[in-house]
């Protein structure tokens, strides 16, 4: 399970990152300036870390090129500086990739996931969970309360999609192109009728709804 370090002063980011990425499988240490950051990436070893630049003690900028005089760990830099002068010299500095604040989750996820494939160290999940219901990867099934889910092919890979991405906000039409790999061309009632009968198996088995409607856009998984 790869280990990922997230460098940023501000608790609430920090905590939004941290949870998005345990929740997705990874494990994290967290600091909050860079003098504990600059003992922590010293004294552990890490498979991947977050890194803002502008910290109490000591700037992103010298723990990187502190980490470099070390190791290759690669480095994603999140920062709300935006400058293009700013980004180049991180780059040259060592970092492997740069996002700018404020970053959508599912973009973050992605790119550690490319930077993690890149050097080899690429999460392979085995399974995802939300909430009470658990999707395993390999067997291709999920679960609610450990009790099997009895969902159909489509709903299985509909289920998969939104618990992959539970921030993100699915319209029908990629719904459809996703699970059904065909054009969308006009409603015919497929994705609802699929929607439909998922929730309810969801709902039966965990007592709650765990999709929701995002009214004129499409679908999310709650909890997420």
């Amino acid at each position: 399970m790869p280990r990922i370090a997230i460098i940023e002063d501000d608790r609430e980011i920090s905590g939004i990152l941290n949870e998005l990425l345990t929740r997705n499988g990874y494990q994290t240490e967290s600091a909050f300036d860079g003098g504990r950051a600059s003992i922590m990436l010293r004294e552990e070893s890490f498979d991947l870390v977050l890194m803002d630049l502008m910290l109490p003690y000591k700037d992103g900028g010298s723990l990187i090129a502190e980490l470099r005089s070390r190791c290759d760990t690669p480095v994603i830099v999140i920062s709300a500086k935006s400058m293009t002068e700013t980004k180049l010299e991180m780059l040259r500095l060592g970092a492997d990739d740069y996002i700018i604040k404020p970053f959508d989750l599912d973009e973050v996820l992605v790119r550690i996931e490319v930077v993690l494939r890149r050097t080899g160290t690429a999460q392979k999940r085995d399974s995802i969970s939300i909430g009470d219901i658990t999707y395993f990867m390999k067997e291709n099934r999920a679960e609610c309360h450990g009790e099997p889910l009895k969902l159909t092919a489509k709903e299985l890979m509909l289920l998969k999609l939104f618990m992959e991405s539970p921030q993100r906000v699915y319209s029908k039409a990629e719904l459809y192109e996703t699970v059904w790999e065909q054009q969308y061309y006009y409603e015919d009632n497929t994705i609802n009728v699929h929607m439909s009968n998922l929730r309810s198996k969801l709902k039966k088995a965990s007592g709650q709804d765990c999709i929701e409607t995002v009214w004129g856009i499409g679908y999310r998984m709650k909890g997420g």
